[in-house]
């Protein structure tokens, strides 16, 4: 526990660094938010979406509201880092949002402020008070937001210093009650440190057409500034906080005082990804039987046609040429005699099972219709969390797969040969869809999904094989 409010963020014996600004918990005499005992809440909201409930679809996993701090020198894939794990948190149902304090300097700035990296030196005066103001302003959106809707907040900022990290203790934890996670990420590899200034620096909006050579210097000078004053956390120093610290972007870890379940998944997921290039191929089966005949579910085999699709695949991978590839079905037919003709490691997961239709399993959509008009207009109502009687919804089949997508953030190339609803689901994970949009994302027959990460989200290629095939989009 740190001192009493009063008393914290004071500057003590300290000379000035890049990231110290002075704070008092009501900033400078404005009320920061509604005053709140320690451990109360008001009570909050929960973001709604048209599919029927709130944007977080995990009460069980947030009790209390959480904040997770970034901390590290500039190029350290912060911000990779907070975008990635925000990602994975609204799509297991966690309502989660960023709050980054460079994307408030530069709406303040409005290009005027930076010109180069004398902008974060200890001694520009005018620019501490910018950064101060833009730090005071994210924070208090910060705790707005989670006051009132939000689940998980990431504050992302250096956050460099052990004054700034006691400062944001005492507000969120002590003063708020929300939980607290610190996630340190350090690099001294200056082949990852210069990749990253190469791909994410050089297209940052501080640097709009400028040389790519100026970047380099500009910033590395930047990164400089703040290692003068910069002050890792440390397993002694910080034994009273929740932290993990990344070394080399998962070479190893240190973990400190996990609290809760959320937060042991997020340090869990943490653990597992890396930036190692690599792609991802996502495709469901060819076309089966029961494609054909347009029913749902079962355990047929492919078609004539589905099985042209599965040599045409295997030809596409061999001229790929795709290094150490692996790749995953289903445990059902139509997903193995897909990958027959693929020469490269198979792996079966029953999690990439298509989703249960209960009792629907066999039936075609005019048959549901007619034995069960009730549950028909109910699937229609709510797409996503209707789940077919003995059978699952959407939300369960995102359950379901979160140990898919923890083995697809460790590996480096894979194809996924699965079904229709199951890619949906795999696809709005890597492509950042809400619960709105899941259920209805295209995912066709006899098509392959090449997906690529790059800096701050993933690239997607859809290749399309010149082979027919009955493919209902509505079905599931």
């Amino acid at each position: 526990m740190g001192p009493d409010n009063e008393n914290f963020g004071k500057n003590e014996d300290k000379e000035n660094s890049p990231c110290d600004f002075d704070i008092s918990p009501t900033f400078g005499g404005k009320q920061f938010v509604t005053e709140a005992p320690k451990g109360s809440m008001l009570p909050r909201l929960r973001k709604t979406t048209t599919c029927g409930g709130f944007l977080g679809n995990s009460p069980q996993l947030v009790r209390t509201p959480h904040v997770i701090v970034m901390v590290g020198l500039p190029a350290r894939g912060k911000t990779f880092i907070s975008k990635k794990l925000t990602r994975y948190l609204n799509w297991i149902g966690v309502n989660t949002q960023v709050f980054n304090v460079g994307d408030y300097r530069r709406k303040a700035c409005e290009k005027q402020c930076y010109r180069s990296n004398d902008f974060f030196r200890a001694d520009n005066q005018d620019a501490q008070k910018v950064r101060h103001q833009v730090a005071v302003e994210a924070l208090e959106d910060m705790c707005q937001w989670l006051d009132v809707e939000g689940e998980v907040a990431i504050y992302d900022a250096t956050n460099t210093t052990r004054e700034r990290r006691h400062m944001l203790h005492n507000i969120v934890s002590v003063k708020y009650g929300y939980k607290l996670l610190f996630v340190e990420s350090v690099c001294e590899d200056p082949k990852v440190v210069e990749a990253n200034i190469m791909e994410c620096k050089v297209n940052s909006p501080d640097y709009v057409d400028v040389d790519p050579d100026y970047v380099m210097k500009d910033f590395s000078s930047r990164i400089e500034h703040y290692r003068k004053a910069y002050e890792p956390l440390d397993e002694e120093l910080d034994r009273a906080y929740s932290f993990i610290k990344l070394y080399n972007v998962g070479e190893k870890f240190l973990v400190n005082k996990v609290l809760d379940h959320l937060m042991a998944k997020t340090v869990y997921y943490l653990m597992n990804i890396h930036i190692f290039p690599r792609t991802i191929y996502l495709t469901r089966h060819g076309e089966s039987e029961f494609n054909v005949k347009g029913v749902i579910g079962g355990d047929c085999n492919l078609s004539v046609r589905g099985n042209q699709y599965a040599q045409a695949l295997g030809k596409f991978v061999k001229d790929q040429n795709i290094p150490n590839l692996q790749v995953w079905t289903s445990h059902m037919r139509r997903t193995i005699q897909s990958a027959a003709y693929i020469d490269a490691p198979r792996e079966e997961w029953k999690a990439l099972n298509e989703i249960d239709a209960g009792v629907c399993e066999g039936l075609t959509y005019e048959e549901i219709r007619a034995r069960f008009p009730a549950e028909f207009v109910l699937r229609d109502q709510n797409k996503f969390r209707y789940r077919y009687h003995g059978g699952e919804s959407y939300e369960d089949l995102v359950a379901r797969l979160e140990p898919v997508i923890m083995e697809l953030e460790r590996k480096e190339n894979v194809m996924v040969i699965s079904h229709q609803a199951v890619l949906r689901c795999l696809l709005a994970y890597f492509l950042d869809k809400n619960y709105d949009e899941l259920p209805h994302i295209s995912s066709r027959l006899h098509t392959v999904y090449k997906l690529t990460p790059v800096a701050y989200g993933c690239m997607v290629e859809e290749i399309r094989f010149p082979i027919d095939g009955e493919d209902d989009q509505d079905l599931l």
